[in-house]
């Protein structure tokens, strides 16, 4: 399996820097009962003022904030930002837009146990300079019929990680890019996440060669 589950609860970390619409996806399906076998312990936002903490704090989840401006260097600011990973003792680590390039001692660290989600269908509109609404932007601007949202593992690359799960959005014809943006937030991304986080909280998600199979 891909991870072993601790005595208590399978322990859920969410990084995120802006929002946190995503976050509160997880929030209301935990809510909701569909996530049975897992607990969010914790909130981690590189921007003191994210929205995404106040929702955690609504949530009676503990969030902290770990900002590179109250660091001297890039070096000091990862050794921070791994510790308050590290003390959150995490099983698996959700990065819900989270505009933070991860040191590789994390990637190393927590192999296999780091999830993204990024909008659009890995591996279209993805890597380097793709995020927020530059992704629908682009999506538009080539006159893609299909787009959707991509939940993966997180490697040393960009959007590089083995894909876990996809689901598709239809582009219509008169979509801009914020309309386009809400829509594969609703019918993907809100969808997707906390069904990926419960696959693995339930020990159903096995990585081999590279590839994801669930079982």
């Amino acid at each position: 399996m891909l991870t072993e589950q601790n005595a208590g609860c399978f322990r859920v970390l969410v990084c995120v820097s802006g929002g946190g619409t995503n976050l509160q996806a997880i929030l209301d399906a935990k809510a909701a009962g569909r996530l049975e076998n897992a607990e969010i312990v914790r909130v981690i936002s590189n921007k003191a003022g994210a929205f995404a903490l106040e929702r955690a704090s609504k949530a009676g989840i503990e969030g902290v904030c770990v900002s590179p401006k109250d660091f001297p260097d890039r070096a000091a600011f990862h050794s921070a930002f791994l510790a308050a990973v590290d003390e959150a003792k995490p099983d698996l680590i959700v990065l819900a837009g989270f505009l933070v390039v991860l040191p590789e001692e994390m990637i190393s660290r927590y192999r296999n146990r780091i999830i993204n989600i990024h909008p659009s269908l890995i591996p279209s509109f993805c890597g380097t300079g793709y995020y927020g609404l530059k992704v629908h932007e682009a999506v538009l601007a080539r006159g893609a019929k299909i787009t959707g949202a991509t939940v993966h593992f997180v490697d040393e690359g960009t959007d590089t990680g083995p894909i876990i799960m996809q689901k598709a959005v239809v582009v219509q014809e008169k979509d801009t890019p914020e309309v386009l943006q809400r829509r594969v937030m609703e019918e993907a991304e809100w969808i997707l996440l906390p069904q990926v986080i419960e696959l693995i909280a339930a020990g159903r998600v096995k990585v081999e060669d590279g590839r994801v199979s669930v079982m």
